[in-house]
C-alpha cells in the first residue's frame, strides 16, 4: 500500500499560527525528506506555544448510525501488506459501544478508547490489526510539534511512512457528517487534544493502518477519520516524546522522533 505520510503546514498571515493544507495528515508517495535538523530545545519551545483555535469550527455532531450493524468494504491494494495480516470481517460490524486498546510502548502506556458510533469500519479494522499483532514491534515514525498541528504518527511496520495492511477503506466521521458537495467539508476544524484519527492519501477510500494521536488541539479539514480518544496517561507519554523534538527529516513538517518510541504490543 502506498503510504508516505506528509504533514504539510504553511505559515498563516497575521500571526494566526499555522494554516494546514488538506494533505496535512495524508499518506502518499510524493513527500520528500529535507536535511534540516531540529534541536530538542527548539522543539520544546515550539511545544509550549499553542494556537488560538477560537476562530475555527468544532468537529460536527456524529451522525446517527443507520442501524446496530453495518457492512464494511476493505478492498485490497496493489502493494502488498507491510506485515502479513488478514483483512477484517466485513459483515455484521457493530456500530455500538467502545473498544479499548492498550498500546504498550517503550516510552510508556498509551490507552485508546475507540468509538464504534463514530467510525465502525475503522474501529473494526484497527481492532483486527491489533489482535493479529500487526502493530507489535513497530516504531512511531513521525512527531510534529508545530502549533496548529501537534501529533504523533504510528501504524506503519516499515517506519518509513510507506507501509500499510494491503487493503484500504473509506473515510467515516467527520467526513460523513457533510454532504458530498458541501464546501465546509474542506474547511479546517479543530481536532481536539486527545483525538485518535486515521492518516490517508487523499479522497477515494485510502485509509489503511497509519493513524495519528493528537496531543494538542490541531487544525485540519474534516477529511481524517476520527475514531477514538487517548487516555491521560497516553497523552503524557506522547508529550514526553514531543518535548524531545524531531530530526527535521520531513520537508513537509516534523520528522522522526529524537526520543524513539516503539509500540511493543497493542492489546485489544
Amino acid at each position: 500500500m502506498t503510504r508516505t505520510t506528509t504533514f504539510r503546514a504553511i505559515a498563516a498571515a497575521a500571526g494566526v499560527g499555522l494554516a494546514l493544507t488538506a494533505t496535512a495528515c495524508s499518506s502518499d508517495d510524493d513527500s520528500a525528506t529535507g536535511s534540516a535538523t531540529s534541536t530538542s530545545a527548539a522543539a520544546s519551545a515550539t511545544q509550549q506555544q499553542k494556537l488560538d483555535t477560537s476562530g475555527y469550527a468544532a468537529l460536527p455532531a456524529v451522525p446517527a448510525a443507520a442501524g446496530p450493524t453495518v457492512t464494511c468494504d476493505y478492498p485490497s491494494t496493489p502493494r502488498q501488506a507491510a506485515k502479513p495480516v488478514n483483512a477484517p470481517a466485513t459483515t455484521d460490524v457493530s456500530t455500538e459501544g467502545a473498544a479499548e486498546v492498550t498500546l504498550a510502548t517503550t516510552q510508556g502506556t498509551i490507552g485508546l478508547t475507540l468509538d464504534r458510533a463514530e467510525a465502525p469500519c475503522t474501529v473494526n479494522s484497527f481492532v483486527s490489526l491489533a489482535e493479529q499483532g500487526y502493530f507489535d514491534g513497530t516504531d512511531c515514525h513521525r512527531i510534529v510539534t508545530s502549533p496548529g498541528l501537534q501529533v504523533l504518527q504510528c501504524g506503519d511496520p516499515t517506519a518509513q511512512g510507506t507501509g500499510g495492511p494491503g487493503y484500504q477503506f473509506a473515510n467515516e466521521y467527520p467526513t460523513t457528517a457533510y454532504a458530498a458537495d458541501d464546501p465546509a467539508a474542506q474547511q479546517p476544524v479543530v481536532y481536539p487534544r486527545g483525538t485518535v484519527a486515521m492518516a490517508n492519501s487523499g479522497p477515494g477510500g485510502t485509509n489503511g493502518s497509519q493513524f495519528f494521536l493528537v496531543y494538542e488541539d490541531s487544525i485540519l479539514p474534516p477529511q481524517y477519520t476520527v475514531f477514538g480518544t487517548i487516555s491521560d496517561e497516553g497523552l503524557a507519554t506522547i508529550e514526553k516524546v514531543a518535548a524531545a523534538g524531531d530530526d527535521g527529516s520531513m520537508s513537509a513538517g516534523g520528522g522522526k522522533p529524537n526520543l524513539p518510541i516503539t509500540i511493543e504490543t497493542a492489546q485489544a
